[in-house]
């Protein structure tokens, strides 16, 4: 009886699980939305302006603007670069630590 009612259970929030996916309330939000994770976040960012702040979802920082290395926290104080940028930052523990390891996103070509 109990993987009977389990099944049922599942196929009844299949549905609701699949709207909250399409409507942005867990994941895929958009710039501005509230999150607690960067995985949440379209962009990939999700950013607080300092410590007693809401994180919200942020567009990942351009050339020459400041960043954070990826980090495994998941917000930022500052976006991690977009594609094909590097983040030129103190990557070392001390930094992470610290919260002083911002740099600034440069392309590796030039």
């Amino acid at each position: 009886v109990l993987p009977a009612c389990l099944l049922l259970a599942l196929l009844l929030l299949a549905p609701a699980l699949a709207e909250q996916h399409e409507r942005g309330l867990v994941i895929n939000l958009e710039i501005g939305e509230l999150c607690l994770q960067s995985v949440q976040c379209k962009s990939g960012c999700c950013h607080r302006a300092n410590g007693l702040s809401l994180a919200r979802c942020a567009p990942k920082a351009a050339e020459f603007q400041e960043c954070s290395p990826k980090s495994i926290y998941g917000v930022y104080y500052k976006c991690p670069c977009e594609r094909g940028l590097t983040c030129d930052a103190d990557k070392t523990i001390v930094g992470s630590i610290t919260n002083s390891n911002f740099g600034l996103c440069k392309d590796p070509q030039d």
